[in-house]
C-alpha cells in the first residue's frame, strides 16, 4: 500500500469491520494494514496521520467530500484521549457532520458495533503500537 495524504488509494472497497488493531496498524478483511486509517462509505482507506499533535482539518478532506453519506466521524486519537483543534470541530460542524472522539481502541470497537447496525458513520483511526 502507498501511503501519503495526496493519493488516497482505496485499501478496501466497502466499509467492512475492523478486526484487530494494534502493532502500529489495523486488520480488516482478512487484510493487514500498517498505519492509520480512514473507514468511509467508500472504503477503507490509509491516512497518513500518525498523531493528534499534527491533525487538522485538511487533513479531513475524504471524510468531508463524502458528508452526505456520513452522519457522525468516530475519531481514533490513540491510545490516550486529546481533543482535535476548534477548527477541526468548526470544520465538521459546517459539514454536518458529527465528531465522537475517543481512543483509538474504543473508536474502532464503537465502529464495528454501528457498523453491524447500518449506521450512515466513518472512522478516522490513529494507528497504536
Amino acid at each position: 500500500m502507498r501511503t501519503g495524504m495526496a493519493s488516497h488509494v482505496a485499501s478496501f472497497p466497502q466499509q467492512v469491520p475492523i478486526e484487530a488493531y494494534g502493532n502500529g496498524g489495523f486488520r480488516f478483511a482478512g487484510m493487514s494494514h500498517r498505519g492509520s486509517l480512514l473507514c468511509l462509505p467508500s472504503g477503507l482507506y490509509e491516512w497518513g496521520i500518525g498523531a493528534m499533535s499534527n491533525l487538522n482539518a485538511s487533513d479531513f478532506e475524504r471524510v468531508f467530500a463524502e458528508s452526505d453519506r456520513i452522519g457522525f466521524l468516530l475519531l481514533g486519537v490513540g491510545r490516550k484521549l486529546a481533543m482535535p483543534s476548534p477548527g477541526i470541530r468548526q470544520a465538521f460542524k459546517e459539514a454536518n457532520i458529527g465528531l465522537e472522539v475517543m481512543d483509538t481502541g474504543a473508536a474502532a470497537r464503537t465502529y464495528n458495533v454501528l457498523l453491524a447496525e447500518g449506521r450512515p458513520l466513518a472512522a478516522a483511526l490513529i494507528a497504536v503500537e
